[in-house]
């Protein structure tokens, strides 16, 4: 291939199909090719084609037999969906297709299958679906009005190395949720530093690097939370925000520092009203993707910190930087938040 020349890239049936339903409702050709990822010499090519031969595909040509049947494609998809983690040659090899992997590749790209990276979510069981589906029910009526009166926290864990493995899967784009898709996570305690955090509509709270020994019984508990975080930077936050709006929700997750009965009456005396929230769910709190924020500043310095104290500096510096926009942008979400829980009956959600 000359140097210059771009790569051929195969689009796949089902994504020329939704190009033409886009066209056919009006869209203009150069909208429908940018929103469905498509160079726009190719889209004119499609749109042409179809107007000539009502076809999204080339016709067909006579030449060399296809190395698969029909009947050998719907075998490969069908065992594809049963093993997802299964690479596309050792899919083959277990058939006893004879076919190089490039063919299998192919067969399924027509059907609308890639390998992608599976993405992690926490596990979900039935009774966690079901809080969630009642948290909809809570909160569905607040509009984004009233998520301005709710300030969200959290605790996150900052890695010196934050490089991770990648599992990768075969599946259509409309199937990215599905169960045996996600790579599950679950509760880690490897981390060097971690810190707490909070953020409220056009207002970033403050962070606390927290300090705690590590090691049994030397984590964060009820005491270490009060006096490090409630007692301290929060009521602050709590009563400035207060002041200026009124009744003021607080949001945090359900780790055992945050629901002892000790931290609940702290809560009590001091007026602050909790926000019921589901256990693995980090996908209804809009501050989860706020961190990948100061992590990936954390990334890009020029001279990144090689130890815990030059660390705990850094995240407080990267924090300051962040602009308030960057915030409100997913504090937005949470009207959508909601209708994406209700529409995945208490399941995962893209956020």
């Amino acid at each position: 291939m000359n140097e210059n020349q771009r790569p051929y890239t195969l689009h796949d049936t089902p994504t020329k199909n939704r190009f033409i339903g886009a066209l056919q409702t009006g869209s203009k050709v150069s909208q429908a090719a940018r929103h469905f990822g498509l160079p726009r010499s190719t889209a004119y090519r499609i749109a042409k084609r179809f107007e000539k031969t009502g076809m999204v595909s080339t016709r067909k040509r006579t030449g060399r037999p296809k190395k698969l049947s029909e009947g050998d494609k719907r075998l490969l998809i069908r065992t594809a969906r049963k093993e997802r983690r299964v690479p596309f040659r050792e899919l083959a090899n277990s058939l006893q297709l004879q076919v190089s992997a490039s063919t299998v590749r192919r067969t399924f790209a027509e059907a609308g299958y890639h390998r992608r990276v599976a993405r992690k979510r926490p596990y979900l069981r039935k009774d966690q679906r079901k809080a969630r589906m009642y948290w909809v029910k809570l909160y569905r009526p607040l509009g984004i009005t009233g998520w301005a009166l709710v300030s969200f926290s959290d605790e996150c864990y900052i890695y010196l190395d934050d490089h991770r493995g990648r599992v990768w899967i075969t599946r259509r784009p409309d199937e990215v949720l599905r169960e045996d898709c996600l790579v599950p996570t679950f509760a880690q305690s490897t981390v060097r530093v971690m810190v707490w955090g909070c953020i409220i509509l056009g207002e970033k709270g403050p962070l606390v690097v927290l300090d705690y020994p590590g090691g049994r019984g030397g984590g964060m508990n009820t005491q270490r939370y009060r006096e490090q975080v409630l007692e301290g930077p929060l009521l602050e936050f709590h009563m400035r925000m207060k002041a200026t709006r009124g009744t003021i929700t607080f949001q945090q997750d359900n780790a055992p520092s945050h629901t002892s009965k000790a931290t609940k009456k702290w809560f009590a005396s001091h007026g602050i009203p909790l926000l019921y929230h589901p256990s693995g769910s980090p996908d209804l709190n809009p501050i989860e993707p706020v961190w990948h924020e100061p992590k990936s500043r954390l990334r890009n310095l020029p001279h990144p910190p090689n130890t815990v104290d030059e660390l705990k500096h850094a995240v407080l510096r990267v924090w300051d930087e962040i602009p308030i926009d960057d915030i409100d942008k997913h504090i937005r979400t949470m009207p959508d938040r909601v209708e994406a829980v209700r529409a995945a009956k208490g399941g995962h959600t893209n956020f």
